[in-house]
């Protein structure tokens, strides 16, 4: 059999695409984080009240998720149920409340938790509660400290607070990485994360700190850029204790709901131990 002479040309090999730096879909992620602050705001403006159906929202999707990877990652079977509407309780109770409906929520979703669990026998009954402890305190117990931010008669200004603070961190942080990131901050936790982010988060996050809480809630400004870099701190703690969880896990995202950004609980894991922080620090430097 006589060869064409196309069997003698080279193969050309398109070369390979370079991976982008930011490790991302950007334009998938800007599209999807402009989205979600759209409904944030719209709930905000529209009528205060309307966040917490917001949070209630993202605190069943984030128990799915997260209640789901353990599942996945660890065979650890979590009561979904339970903590689905054991996480409802907490987040909603708190609005006429306050701490007290926070308390005997998260409390009656522990004992509920333990009851349910005990069906299956004793066989990893400590670790599969124990499991349930933490999907019901690491999301719905710190989701609802967001909403007694917002039940406060100034609530709208401190939601934007925290929220500001924490996606100026998570933007500064961001940009300071992919551009000038060269001394791992944590190699073992989270590769991409460095010590020029953090400092570029300390930075978005003191300076936004100091400006909504001088316009917003009419306390110092030099408070509000405390109030900031202690909320930038706390975030990248929060974003840290996700990437232990996944690694522990072997997983790399908890879900893929939100393009370009993985689960909606891979974007609330700077924001849920912040709320937490926020409500504390603002009942200190702007008190109601």
């Amino acid at each position: 059999m006589t060869a064409s002479p196309s069997d003698h040309l080279p193969v050309v090999v398109p070369p390979a695409r370079r991976p982008s730096r930011a490790g991302r879909n950007l334009v998938a992620a800007i599209s999807v984080g402009v989205g979600l602050g759209a409904v944030i705001l719209a709930s905000l403006l529209l009528e205060r009240h309307f966040f917490i159906g917001v949070l209630a929202v993202a605190t069943a999707v984030a128990t799915w998720e997260l209640s789901g990877a353990l599942r996945r990652g660890a065979e650890i079977a979590v009561p979904r149920p339970v903590l689905l509407v054991g996480g409802q309780a907490i987040v909603w109770l708190a609005w006429p409340f306050g701490g007290t409906g926070q308390a005997v929520a998260f409390a009656a979703t522990a004992l509920a938790v333990m009851l349910w669990r005990m069906r299956a026998g004793s066989a990893h009954f400590v670790r599969d509660v124990t499991a349930g402890l933490f999907v019901a305190a690491y999301v719905p117990l710190f989701c609802s400290f967001a909403t007694l931010l917002v039940v406060a008669p100034d609530g709208v200004a401190r939601v934007l607070t925290f929220m500001v603070c924490v996606v100026a961190s998570d933007v500064g942080g961001y940009t300071a990485g992919v551009l000038a990131g060269r001394h791992p901050m944590a190699p073992t936790i989270s590769p991409k994360k460095s010590w020029e982010g953090f400092a570029g988060s300390l930075i978005a996050g003191s300076v936004a700190g100091a400006l909504v809480v001088a316009l917003g809630l009419g306390a110092p400004w030099w408070a509000g850029a405390i109030a900031g870099a202690l909320l930038v701190l706390v975030a990248t703690l929060g974003d840290l204790i996700e990437s232990m969880v996944k690694r522990d896990l072997g997983i790399k995202d908890m879900g893929n709901l939100l393009p370009g950004h993985g689960g909606l609980m891979d974007r609330m894991d700077s924001l849920l131990p912040s709320a937490a922080v926020a409500y504390l620090i603002l009942s200190v430097v702007a008190p109601v």
